[in-house]
């Protein structure tokens, strides 16, 4: 909703655009090769203040809507989703809880280092044998003297081998509810565990990781209350698909900007390829699902910026806006065709990286189940 922008929302759009511009886009294929946690560009961000825009001035954030955040995010998963993923993980899910439930020892001695990205958050929720499903995981939290013991594993944790601290999901009390509990690196009984190798995102790691008998004090139980930690977890829900959803237009972007350069570039038949009619209708339909994907997570962003009903809105952003931006990096890489293919190209990472937008916020399929209960209530 370009037509709606505030100033300050141009001016800082503008500002993100720039850093991408000059210091993103020219490393992000090195970044990717390099398979490592782009540290130096995780504290940039900090220095411009992007983990602290979502969060209010009493906690030391900026106190901007989603909105804007969205606008910043969708600049960086255009030069590099990696970038994109650590960037959102940071300040959203690394960092949501201790800003909301810590102690002020908790929100002094990691909250504020981590939007400053001096300090690296990652939660832990998916499991072996669960991921959409909350009700099946199993990781532990048995209370005794002074805290609690964990015990379980946790797969797919963003950032794990380079995190400071973990926002742990566990099963405690007697009715073995989700409670929310925080972990630092230094707690004897965690171990980082196996490396997942992935098809993209190759500067974001993810591994499995391990708690045996992880002691954690009762300072370091988040929830208020055991057994709240699916009620804090669905009130972030519709925020983090909204955010995937600007991040999956931020990458369809940069794939359409590189057909259109292409198309214009390449000669076939004594004429450049976007003058052929196939190329054309191609090049459209991409920029129609864009236009879709760019006004459907703006407005779920607006929704939840005017605190109305945004639930169902989140879902179908998130829901096209992956799914559009698929079909772009697939209509990309076929106008580029053979180049498409090559790795000097940067589509080939395009068409990579935009499936991790397919799954983080829910699949496809489970977002269409909540978009159908959200019309049938």
């Amino acid at each position: 909703m370009d037509f709606a922008l505030t100033p300050e929302q141009q001016q800082i759009r503008d500002t993100f655009a720039r850093f991408v511009d000059a210091e993103v886009v020219p490393q992000a294929a090195a970044l990717d090769a390099a398979h490592e946690y782009p540290h130096a560009l995780v504290r940039r961000l900090g220095e411009l203040g992007f983990y602290a825009m979502r969060y209010p001035e009493a906690s030391g954030g900026l106190g901007l809507d989603l909105s804007t955040f969205c606008l910043a995010l969708s600049e960086l998963a255009r030069g590099s989703m990696s970038l994109a993923g650590c960037a959102a993980m940071q300040a959203l899910m690394g960092t949501k809880f201790l800003e909301r439930l810590g102690s002020a020892d908790i929100r002094a001695r990691l909250f504020r280092p981590a939007l400053e990205g001096a300090k690296i958050g990652a939660i832990c929720m998916t499991e072996p044998d669960a991921g959409s499903d909350l009700d099946s995981i199993a990781t532990s939290a048995r209370k005794v003297d002074g805290g609690y013991l964990l015990d379980g594993r946790k797969t797919w944790v963003t950032a794990a081998p380079v995190a400071d601290f973990f926002t742990v999901f566990a099963r405690a009390g007697d009715e073995r509810k989700l409670t929310i509990f925080l972990v630092e690196r230094g707690f004897a009984g965690v171990a980082v565990g196996r490396a997942i190798e992935k098809m993209g995102v190759w500067a974001l790691p993810t591994s499995e990781l391990a708690f045996d008998g992880c002691f954690v004090p009762d300072s370091h139980r988040l929830s208020r209350a055991e057994g709240d930690g699916e009620e804090h977890l669905r009130a972030t829900l519709a925020e983090i698909r909204i955010i995937t959803g600007a991040m999956a237009v931020g990458v369809a972007r940069a794939a359409l900007d590189e057909a259109i350069r292409y198309a214009g570039e390449r000669r076939q038949f004594g004429k450049p390829i976007n003058r052929f009619q196939a190329i054309q209708t191609r090049l459209a339909d991409m920029a129609t699902d864009l236009e879709a994907a760019t006004q459907l997570v703006s407005y779920a962003a607006w929704r939840h910026d005017s605190g109305v009903s945004h639930h169902r809105e989140a879902a179908m952003a998130k829901l096209f806006a992956s799914e559009a931006a698929a079909r772009i990096c697939d209509g990309a890489a076929r106008v580029l065709a053979s180049y498409g293919y090559a790795m000097e190209f940067p589509v080939q990472r395009y068409l990579r990286d935009v499936r991790f937008t397919l799954i983080g916020g829910g699949t496809s399929e489970i977002l269409r189940l909540v978009i159908a209960k959200e019309m049938t209530r």
